[in-house]
C-alpha cells in the first residue's frame, strides 16, 4: 500500500515537472516566433530546405558554369539569335490564304457573240448575253444560250433561253489575279473555308507531333534544316500548283514546316542562352514574326498576281540553305546523347568567336549524367508523375488559348472588316505588346504574367460574344442600329483580345520551354502545339453549330479550367533548366510543394546561412529529444528505487 502511494506521488510529480517543462518550452518557442515575426527576412526551415535544394541544383548545373566561361551573350550568341529571326519573318506563308481567296464577282464567259459582233464593247456584250435581276444587276452564274443569228436579230429580238455557264467565267471588275479566278472557284465550286482552315490545322497537328519527336531524337540542327527545306518546297513551290487540291496539299506542308521550325529553333535558343537572355530572344523572335505578317500584307496589297506573292515571299528562303554550315547544334542535347566530343568542340568554337577561353579543367567536368546516355520517350509524359501533372496543366492552358484566339479571329471575319486592316493594324500593335512581355516577366515573373495576359484575352473574347454583333448578341435580338453603332467598339475589343492572347502565347512559350527537360523539350512543345491546334478545330466546329450559347460555353469553361490549374504550375524564373528526368522534382512530393515559387524563398539567404540554420535546428531537436529521454529515464529509476 505504501509502495503504491509513493509511486502515485512520484507520477504526479513527473506530470507537474512535464507541465512546467512544456510551459517553458512553449514560452521559449513563443519568444522565437515573436523574434521571427519581428524580422521580415526570416525563413521557415522548410523554405530554407527548398532554398538549399535550389542552390545545389544550380551548382550541379555544370553546363551553366561552362556557359559563363563561354560568355553569356557574346558575338556567337547574338549571331545565333539573329539567324533564328530571319526564318520567323519568312514563315508567315501560313497567312497567305487570307489574301488569295478574296471575294470575286464572276460573269459567264460569252465571247461567242464576238464572232458576230467583234466591235461590241464589254458592257454591250454583257447586256446582250447575260440575264438580269429585278434590280438591274447581272446574274453571275447564268447566261443566255448561243444562237445562230446575226447581231441585228439578237439586238432586235433578244435572247431568252437561260442556262448555267458553259465556257467558264470572266471577272471584269477584278484588277488582281487570285486563286478564285485562277481556278474558277465560283458558282457552286467555292472552296469551303472550313476545308482550308482544317487543312492548315491538321498540318500543325501532324507537324508538331512528328517534328517535335524527331527534334529530340535527331537533334535541333537537322530539324531546322528540314523545316527550312519544307518552306522552300511547299512555300515557294505553291506558286507552281495547277489545281486547288494541289494548293491544299502544299499549304499542309507549309504549316508542318513552320511549326517544326518554331519548335526546333525555340529548343535551340533555350539551350544556348542562359538567364533572361533566352527569354528576351524568344520575345524578339515573336516580334519578328509579327513584322513578317506586316511584310506579307504589304506584298499582297502591291502585287497583282497571287503566284507572284509566293514567288517574292518565298525566294529569300533559298539563302538559308547556308544554315547547314553556320548554325550550331545544341551542346546540351549533344551532352545528353553521349556526344561529349562534339559538345566540347561546339563550346570551344563558341568561346573562340566570343574571344574567350574555356579552362581544360572545366571542360573535363562535362560528363554524361549518371555516366550513361540519357534516354527518354514520349511514354515518360505518362509514367513520370510530376511531368504528367505539369503536362496536363499546360495542355489545358494551350487548349484554352487556341479556343479563344480562333474565336476572336472568326468574330473579326464575320464583321466584314478589310483584310489588310485586320492584318496590318494588329501586326503593328503586336510588336509593342510582345515587347511588354519583357517588362512583365521581369516584374511579375512567369506564372503571374501568364495569368494576367490570358485573363485579359479571355475577358475580351467573352465581351466580343456578348455585344450585338456576337453570337449571344444575335440571340438576344439587339436592335440593328445598335449593332451598327457598336461595330467599332467590337473591333477594338477583338483587337485588344488578340494582342493579349499574342502576349500570352509568347509568355507561355517561354514558360513551357523552361518546364520541360531537355531530353523531351521538343516533343513536349510538339504535343502542346497539337493541343493548341485542337483548340482551334474545336472553335470551328462549335461556331458552325449555329447555337449561340456554345461559343460562350467553350470559351468560358476552357478559360476557367486553365486559370484554375495554372496556379499550380511552378515558377521557373532564375531556376536551372532541367536536362533529364532525374532533374525533375521527386515524385513523392506533391505538386504544390514542387511548384513553390521563388517568392516563397528568401533571396538573400546564402548557402552557408541555410546550411548553418538547418544544422542548428537539427541539433536543437536532437538536444531536446535527448533531454526528454533523460528525464523519462531518471523518473523511471526513482520509481524502481522506491519499489525496492
Amino acid at each position: 500500500m505504501e509502495k503504491a502511494l509513493v509511486k502515485t506521488n512520484i507520477q504526479m510529480a513527473k506530470e507537474n515537472n512535464f507541465k512546467v517543462e512544456f510551459k517553458s518550452q512553449h514560452h521559449l518557442r513563443s519568444f522565437h516566433q515573436h523574434e521571427a515575426a519581428e524580422s521580415p527576412r526570416s525563413c521557415s526551415l522548410d523554405m530554407l530546405l527548398r532554398r538549399l535544394r535550389a542552390i545545389e541544383a544550380k551548382q550541379d548545373d555544370k553546363f551553366a558554369t561552362i556557359m559563363d566561361a563561354v560568355g553569356e551573350f557574346g558575338t556567337f550568341q547574338r549571331r545565333l539569335v539573329a539567324l533564328t529571326f530571319i526564318p520567323n519573318i519568312l514563315s508567315t506563308f501560313l497567312f497567305a490564304d487570307i489574301f488569295v481567296f478574296t471575294p470575286q464577282k464572276p460573269y459567264c464567259n460569252t465571247s461567242w457573240i464576238l464572232a458576230v459582233g467583234p466591235n461590241l464593247t464589254e458592257s454591250e456584250q454583257l447586256n446582250l448575253t447575260l440575264p438580269q435581276a429585278p434590280n438591274g444587276s447581272f446574274l453571275t452564274c447564268l447566261t443566255y444560250l448561243p444562237v445562230d443569228w446575226d447581231l441585228d436579230s439578237i439586238i432586235h429580238f433578244g435572247l431568252n433561253r437561260r442556262d448555267s455557264c458553259q465556257d467558264g467565267w470572266i471577272y471584269p471588275e477584278v484588277k488582281k489575279r487570285s486563286l478564285i479566278n485562277e481556278f474558277d472557284l465560283v458558282c457552286g465550286k467555292e472552296p469551303n473555308p472550313e476545308i482550308r482552315q482544317n487543312m492548315y490545322l491538321v498540318g500543325l497537328l501532324t507537324g508538331s507531333f512528328l517534328l517535335g519527336f524527331i527534334t529530340d531524337k535527331l537533334g535541333r540542327h537537322p530539324v531546322i534544316l528540314l523545316s527550312l527545306l519544307g518552306l522552300i518546297i511547299f512555300g515557294f513551290g505553291t506558286a507552281f500548283v495547277n489545281s486547288f487540291h494541289q494548293y491544299l496539299f502544299f499549304r499542309f506542308g507549309v504549316s508542318q514546316a513552320a511549326v517544326g521550325y518554331a519548335i526546333s529553333s525555340a529548343s535551340l535558343i533555350t539551350e544556348w542562352l542562359v538567364g533572361m537572355r533566352w527569354a528576351h530572344a524568344i520575345v524578339l523572335g515573336h516580334c519578328f514574326f509579327a513584322m513578317g505578317v506586316i511584310f506579307l500584307t504589304g506584298l499582297a496589297y502591291s502585287l497583282p498576281h497571287w503566284r507572284l506573292l509566293f514567288l517574292v515571299s518565298g525566294a529569300p528562303v533559298f539563302p538559308l540553305i547556308s544554315y547547314i554550315w553556320i548554325l550550331p547544334e545544341s551542346p546540351r542535347w549533344l551532352m545528353l546523347k553521349g556526344k561529349l566530343k562534339e559538345a566540347k568542340q561546339v563550346l570551344c568554337y563558341a568561346a573562340g568567336v566570343n574571344k574567350k577561353t574555356i579552362p581544360v579543367s572545366l571542360l573535363d567536368k562535362l560528363q554524361l549524367p549518371g555516366k550513361k546516355v540519357t534516354t527518354a520517350s514520349i511514354l515518360d509524359f505518362y509514367s513520370n508523375r510530376h511531368l504528367r501533372k505539369v503536362t496536363l496543366v499546360m495542355c489545358s492552358m494551350w487548349l484554352a488559348i487556341g479556343c479563344n484566339y480562333y474565336m476572336l479571329s472568326l468574330r473579326m471575319r464575320e464583321l466584314g472588316v478589310n483584310i489588310h486592316f485586320t492584318q496590318v493594324i494588329p501586326g503593328m500593335m503586336e510588336v509593342p505588346a510582345r515587347l511588354c512581355c519583357i517588362f512583365l516577366l521581369e516584374q511579375l515573373k512567369r506564372k503571374r504574367s501568364l495569368i494576367l495576359t490570358f485573363f485579359q484575352g479571355a475577358l475580351m473574347c467573352f465581351l466580343s460574344l456578348l455585344l450585338p454583333s456576337g453570337e449571344v448578341g444575335r440571340a438576344l435580338r439587339w436592335p440593328h442600329c445598335l449593332a451598327t453603332e457598336l461595330k467599332s467598339l467590337l473591333v477594338l475589343i477583338i483587337v485588344l483580345g488578340e494582342l493579349s492572347l499574342a502576349a500570352t502565347v509568347t509568355v507561355f512559350y517561354i514558360y513551357t520551354s523552361e518546364l520541360l527537360p531537355t531530353v523531351l523539350r521538343a516533343t513536349g512543345l510538339g504535343l502542346l502545339s497539337l493541343v493548341w491546334a485542337a483548340g482551334g478545330i474545336s472553335s470551328l466546329i462549335v461556331v458552325n453549330q449555329n447555337i449561340a450559347i456554345l461559343p460562350v460555353f467553350l470559351c468560358c469553361i476552357s478559360a476557367f479550367v486553365a486559370l484554375f490549374f495554372c496556379v499550380k504550375l511552378p515558377e521557373t524564373q532564375d531556376q536551372p533548366i532541367p536536362d533529364s528526368l532525374e532533374h525533375l522534382p521527386p515524385e513523392r512530393r506533391t505538386l504544390s510543394e514542387d511548384m513553390s515559387s521563388e517568392d516563397m524563398l528568401c533571396d538573400d539567404v546564402t548557402e552557408e546561412v541555410a546550411k548553418n540554420t538547418i544544422f542548428n535546428a537539427t541539433m536543437t531537436n536532437v538536444d531536446q529529444d535527448s533531454l526528454s529521454n533523460l528525464s523519462l529515464q531518471s523518473g523511471e529509476g526513482e520509481i524502481d528505487k522506491q519499489e525496492d
